[in-house]
């Protein structure tokens, strides 16, 4: 027996031929709002869309700046843990992830006419403030033994139609990604062709057909999503208040994804060769984004505030760097070339562009004099308005497509609360989302509880935060010729702390 192994770091074209490495769940990545921000924040679930007063209300509602008293700053830390339990074929397999960030930090200035305003306009607010809005920090494991499909359909069928003599050409940066990836496929002796011509268009499969492939398929990915506001807000007559904000995103990831396949099929001709696969791919995406929230809070009566808000679609424009590897062991004594490490360089390929839809929210909140507070959003926001771009590039359309049919309205409702006791104040909240998906088996609703706890000095203050919540989503090992998905239900726990000062 007779190990072969080949290592091939393969640049992919993403102008035209994107969409076959970019997928839906690339685009809803950037498009679905996480519970980030500042400890009290995070504690009521985000329910400050009428609220405000807090650094991250205004990622709600600009208008929120306007409600500090005082030149007011908030720097924001957190733990996250992420566990990933996936289920595949009947195993059941489950990995952790652990991360300490400075999520959050920014600040507000006020200031107010002296006097009696004869316009009416007596108070403005200007602040600055970032958040991490996505840490991407994340690991998944899976494995079970798939009675159906092998990992290697997705290099035969896209293999098929493909002339035999374009998968021996020797400059592999020359052809297109399609044919790159056959190529991956025919070099390691995945398939073979039927006819040894160089126009032969038609193959085999060098994997035995019996079934019960052993599976293990682990992601790995690193980065952020962060966002970078600046606020402006007013006061009229202290009933109405009005703001608006221009953002500025920023995107770094990096993942790392491998599937691994091993059989002990017998061998049911000569051709079937291919005992262990194994797929490696390493994907970076950068880029950066803009995009802007309006928003305004009547205060009809003292005790009463109602919020109205709206979020822009956001505009990336990402680039993304690839490398794939692919390595086989043989049942024979076949002998084989190795592809030349002289292909091992990274490449970085044309920048494309995601737009992400827009977000309304509604809000109302109830004020108990000194004693607390009750709020809830409702927000709204329609996922199959997404777009891969330019439009007219072959290589979207059928994303584009895809999501517009797949993709559906969803719904979030946030509600908090707040009570407090002297120095002390005591929060909890609840948030609820829907997939994005018409049928969200393939990316499921979202549960959410959070807590937390404050201590105001005076001039300063100190806030914690548990927050919890639980998404259940499908996940396939390779895109296609095997979609089989794994089913992975993802928990994750924060605990945030922050500490405010007046100034």
């Amino acid at each position: 027996m007779k190990k072969y192994f080949l290592l091939l770091f393969a640049g992919i074209s993403f102008s035209s031929l994107q969409a076959q490495e970019t997928t839906p769940d690339d685009a809803i990545r950037l498009a679905v709002d996480n519970l980030t921000g500042t400890a009290r924040f995070r504690s009521m679930s985000g329910a400050f869309g009428s609220l405000g007063g807090d650094l991250s209300a205004i990622n709600v509602n600009p208008a929120g700046s306007i409600f500090f008293n005082n030149n007011f700053a908030t720097i924001t830390g957190s733990v996250y843990n992420a566990k990933n339990i996936s289920r595949y074929f009947g195993t059941s397999t489950n990995d952790n992830d652990n991360t300490l960030d400075i999520n959050q930090i920014g600040a507000v200035f006020i200031f107010k006419e002296s006097g009696n305003s004869k316009s009416g306009w007596n108070k403005i607010a200007i602040g600055i403030n970032y958040e991490n809005t996505n840490n991407l920090n994340n690991s998944v494991f899976s494995a079970g033994t798939n009675p159906y499909n092998s990992i290697g359909n997705y290099f035969v069928n896209i293999a098929q139609g493909i002339p035999t003599g374009v998968l021996t050409d020797l400059n592999f940066y020359e052809l297109n990604f399609y044919e790159q990836q056959a190529y991956l496929g025919y070099d390691t002796y995945i398939f073979e062709p039927y006819i040894n011509t160089p126009n032969n268009t038609s193959y085999f499969t060098n994997i035995p057909t019996g079934g019960n492939y052993y599976h293990e398929n682990q992601v790995l990915t690193t980065g952020y999503n962060g966002k970078l506001t600046g606020n402006f807000s007013a006061a009229y007559k202290d009933k109405i208040f009005i703001g608006g904000s221009l953002n500025y995103h920023f995107v770094n990831i990096d993942k790392i994804f491998s599937v691994y396949e091993s059989n002990n099929n017998p061998v049911y001709d000569t051709g079937s060769t291919i005992s262990e696969i194994l797929f490696e791919n390493r994907l970076w995406t950068v880029g950066n984004g803009f995009s802007f929230n309006l928003g305004a809070i009547v205060k009809p009566i003292e005790s009463v505030r109602v919020g109205f808000a709206y979020e822009s679609p956001t505009w990336f424009r990402l680039t993304d760097e690839l490398q794939q590897g692919v390595s086989t062991r043989s049942l024979n004594n076949q002998d084989g070339n190795e592809f030349p490490f002289s292909y091992k360089n990274s490449v970085v390929y044309l920048p494309y562009n995601i737009q992400t839809p827009g977000k309304w929210t509604g809000s109302l909140s109830y004020i108990f004099g000194k004693k607390g507070l009750i709020s809830a959003d409702v927000s709204t926001k329609n996922y199959s308005a997404l777009r891969f771009k330019p439009k007219n590039d072959p290589g979207f359309t059928g994303l584009n497509n895809f999501m517009n049919n797949a993709l559906d309205n969803a719904i979030e409702v946030r509600i908090g609360a707040e009570y407090r006791i002297k120095q002390v104040s005591l929060r909890a909240g609840y948030r609820f989302e829907e997939s994005p998906y018409k049928v969200d088996q393939a990316f499921g609703d979202l549960t959410g509880y959070s807590g937390g706890i404050g201590y105001n000095f005076g001039e300063s203050r100190i806030d914690l935060a548990y927050a919890y919540d639980h998404r259940n989503r499908n996940q396939v090992l390779i895109s296609s010729g095997m979609t089989d998905p794994a089913r992975i239900s993802r928990y994750n726990n924060t605990i945030t702390f922050s500490y405010s000062v007046n100034f």
